[in-house]
């Protein structure tokens, strides 16, 4: 399991969600195929707000891997839900 994120930061719990998406072969592949981002541009963006976003929005489309991302990270899914409307809104 990931080092638990603070709970009111959603720049950090959207990367730890990042961190535990890449960390599973399956979850990685289908954000990689379904976004067509390349590694290297997701490494150059990975603390970019609207890319982090886009990943907890990825998740939010299937609930079995928000709730498996929201167990590896050791938060309940609400908050990832939470953090993406933050990023959206601009307040990370």
């Amino acid at each position: 399991m990931l080092q638990r994120p603070t709970p009111n930061d959603p720049l950090a719990l959207a990367l730890a969600a990042l961190a535990a998406t890449l960390g599973s072969e399956r979850l990685a592949q289908r954000f990689i195929e379904l976004t067509g981002i390349g590694t290297e541009e997701l490494r150059a963006r990975a603390d970019d707000p609207v890319l982090l976003a886009g990943l907890l929005r990825f998740l939010e489309a299937h609930e079995p891997d928000l709730l498996a991302v929201a167990k590896e990270v050791g938060i309940g899914p609400e908050l990832l839900v939470e953090a993406r409307r933050e990023l959206e809104e601009g307040k990370a």
